[in-house]
């Protein structure tokens, strides 16, 4: 690794810290030191500078909110097309599931974006957050979060066709990533999948001629779809966003 100088928030980001738009934040409002001193916007440091974020900021951050929701096929993740609404629109309070009975109920949704997509003919568990550190873990270039799908299909699957959706096929030119597939009867797999190219499971089925009549996101890293039900969410524990964070 280079150690010549870099911005600050950069190298917050890549150390998992924050993301670099909330780096710039917390540094601007003074609650970044670095080597033990206060510093300012533009800053920039070498790798292996020691970086801390102080009380005030890391307070900030634990506000964050990350919430799981089970989206219904018809819906699209994120800003609403023709036809079809957002699933931002079913976080409403009588769709909430608590996870105690003393959990907080204010909460502010401003800057609650998807971490990841899910087409609107599938449905299952889609992450929204705040934090850009969880994002970038579920979603960043170089992330290695795994997500798991119940695929229900049309067709004869094959043990070569089975090997292929494994580790043999490639979309728009490019080798995708081994794929982890447990079949659970003749017309129903779970596949496992550390990439999230769009209609991807869709797309692989459909080039070894099988067609999916049903596609649900169950897991995405530490997060299970668990008890909720098609339209319910729920906001994840800071233990949980941890977990992701530490995936």
């Amino acid at each position: 690794m280079s150690n010549d100088p870099i911005r600050l928030s950069k190298l917050m980001s890549q150390k998992g810290l924050a993301s670099r738009r909330e780096a710039d934040k917390l540094i601007e409002m003074g609650l970044v030191k670095v080597n033990g001193e206060v510093v300012g916007l533009g800053t920039k440091v070498k790798p292996d500078d020691h970086i801390e974020i102080l009380q005030q900021g890391k307070e900030i951050q634990r506000k964050r909110l990350t919430v799981a929701l089970f989206k219904p096929v018809g819906y699209v993740s994120s800003q609403p097309e023709k036809d079809y609404e957002s699933a931002m629109t079913l976080l409403q309070k009588s769709s909430r599931v608590l996870n105690s009975p003393t959990e907080t109920l204010s909460i502010d949704f401003s800057g609650l974006a998807p971490a990841g997509r899910l087409d609107i003919d599938s449905k299952g568990l889609i992450i929204y957050t705040q934090d850009g550190v969880v994002a970038k873990k579920i979603i960043g270039d170089h992330s290695s979060i795994d997500k798991e799908y119940l695929v229900q299909f049309k067709g004869h699957l094959s043990p070569s066709k089975l090997n292929l959706l494994k580790h043999g096929l490639t979309l728009d030119g490019q080798k995708l990533r081994p794929a982890q597939i447990l079949q659970e009867n003749e017309y129903t797999i779970v596949m496992t999948l550390k990439q999230g190219r769009k209609r991807q499971i869709r797309r692989m089925l459909d080039k070894v001629g099988l067609t999916v009549t049903h596609l649900k996101r169950i897991r995405v890293g530490p997060i299970n779809l668990g008890n909720l039900k098609e339209g319910q969410w729920r906001l994840l524990t800071s233990d949980e966003t941890q977990k992701i964070i530490n995936y």
